[in-house]
């Protein structure tokens, strides 16, 4: 495809694109710019081993020089833009060299924000963000007349997903036309990046918040405030979502709040915890009607409960029928790597919820069974409190496998729950491999028993993502069933 008009800008121009990542991002990137005729230089401190996933998806006849394991500074002094990765620290030394050339820096998103001609609808959140996100753009796709849906961002779509979701649009902004909407999950390190837009998302949505990436943010001052980039340049004509039982209900702007709650609430929202829900909107999004959500929903758990209330509030502000939503949210079955059921092992009920970064998401994680847990956590160390965790687990697991470079603190933290409540508290044991943790999580687990891989941490000690750690604990699930299957009939 030759550049547009408006793409010219890149046309001949050298731009380093600083992380290819492993969730479209990067190559969302090198595509728009490569077809825009620039010409590209992709760096990244990964090997092309580790990169090869994302490798794969790139076109060998764009002009792209790439360079694996190592950065080099020409590539930041003698460059016209660079782009760079969410991932990436401001504080990064060669940030520094192009700053100090007077060399602008750019994101992805940023690029395509000042770039998009849509209706952004846009959910943010510490956590449940993807499952919301996902649910919506599902609920607005039915919503579609059978004229304007087909394919997922097909040229025939109305309606588009991306983001942090694991979707770049930018390799698709020119398509996008002014009716369109488009639905995006947007992180703390995107919604950083796009401060200097003060970015104005026609329907906002803030699942909740509590502290996260502390390790990359320094405070959680710093992160909420990323955070309410969100909501903080939004019109009076325009709409928040937030949750009724979070801070965010009450961070500021100038856009109509809906608010979501178990509990019922005088005010526009989605409110309930029973089988019904009550959506009290403004008369033009429908006014107030009890919707059979407890029907409907399929996703286990209170969180995803909110979830669901989230993306109903939502996509009514956005014009969606009840016949959409109850189509919808039928059908939704949740994302991979988010409370997954994997398989049943001798009995045991065994889930994947590697999405799982936050102490918060492995607590409602926890709360969704009424079965002994034997647990999985543990993995990267975010600089965060991990105390929520141990107490969740003192009342409502049966032995804990701990994990990476938290296992041992937490470890500490249920014992000490433990001992604070004076109980002896789940068995736990560390481990040097996930491999060996599943083993033992099966054997020292019953028949009736849920093994969850919930690691309220994130993955980057043993992994490169989340992604990489849930197909393996699915993996090692999977293999060890008919292993366990027949060590229970020679035992018999």
């Amino acid at each position: 495809m030759p550049p547009s008009p408006s793409d010219l800008e890149f046309c001949n121009r050298t731009v380093t694109v600083m992380g290819l990542g492993g969730f479209g991002g990067g190559v969302g990137a090198v595509r728009f710019l490569a077809e825009a005729g620039a010409k590209v230089i992709l760096t990244d401190l990964r090997t092309e081993a580790e990169l090869r996933s994302s490798l794969a998806q790139l076109d060998s006849t764009w002009p792209v020089t790439l360079r694996f394991g190592r950065h080099d500074e020409a590539d930041f002094r003698d460059t016209d833009l660079v782009v760079v990765s969410p991932a990436v620290a401001k504080e990064n030394p060669f940030l520094a060299v192009a700053r100090e050339r007077g060399i602008p820096l750019t994101s992805e998103m940023n690029l395509f924000w000042e770039r998009n001609r849509g209706r952004v609808l846009a959910v943010s959140g510490s956590n449940g963000k993807s499952t919301t996100t996902a649910l919506i753009h599902a609920i607005l796709e039915a919503s579609l007349s059978p004229r304007r849906s087909g394919h997922k961002n097909s040229g025939d779509s109305r309606c588009w997903l991306g983001g942090n979701i694991g979707i770049s649009l930018l390799p698709e902004v020119r398509r996008i036309q002014p009716d369109d909407w488009v639905v995006l999950e947007l992180s703390s390190f995107q919604l950083e990046d796009l401060a200097p837009l003060q970015p104005r998302p026609e329907i906002a949505v803030v699942t909740n918040f509590t502290p996260n990436h502390l390790d990359r943010h320094g405070t959680v001052e710093a992160y909420r405030a990323a955070k309410q980039n969100l909501l903080r340049w939004q019109t009076d004509d325009q709409i928040a979502v937030v949750n009724s039982e979070s801070e965010v209900a009450t961070w500021p702007t100038a856009a109509t709040r809906l608010r979501f709650s178990p509990a019922d609430e005088q005010s526009f929202g989605v409110f309930g915890d029973g089988s019904e829900v009550i959506a009290r909107m403004p008369l033009k999004f429908g006014g107030e009607q009890r919707l059979p959500l407890g029907r409907w929903l399929r996703l286990p758990g209170t969180h995803n409960w909110q979830n669901a209330q989230a993306a109903i509030a939502a996509a009514l502000a956005a014009g969606a029928s009840v016949a959409a939503i109850e189509q919808a949210v039928s059908s939704f079955r949740g994302l991979p790597h988010r409370l997954e059921f994997v398989a049943e092992v001798d009995g045991r009920r065994c889930f994947n919820d590697s999405k799982s970064t936050t102490p918060e998401a492995t607590v409602l994680a926890l709360q969704s069974f009424d079965e002994p847990i034997v647990l999985l956590a543990g993995g990267y160390d975010k600089q965060i409190d991990l105390s929520a965790i141990a107490s969740a687990a003192v009342s409502r697991c049966r032995a804990v496998a701990l994990l990476g470079q938290t296992g041992p603190q937490l470890g500490c933290l249920i014992e000490a729950a433990a001992r604070a409540a004076n109980v002896s508290g789940p068995t736990c044991r560390g481990f040097e491999s996930l491999g060996s943790a599943v083993a033992w999580s099966l054997q020292i687990s019953s028949s009736g028993d849920v093994v969850l891989l919930s690691p309220g941490c994130a993955s980057y000690d043993w992994f490169q993502n989340y992604i990489e750690r849930g197909e393996q604990f699915s993996t090692l699930v999977k293999r060890a069933e008919p292993e366990v299957s027949r060590r229970g009939a020679e035992t018999q």
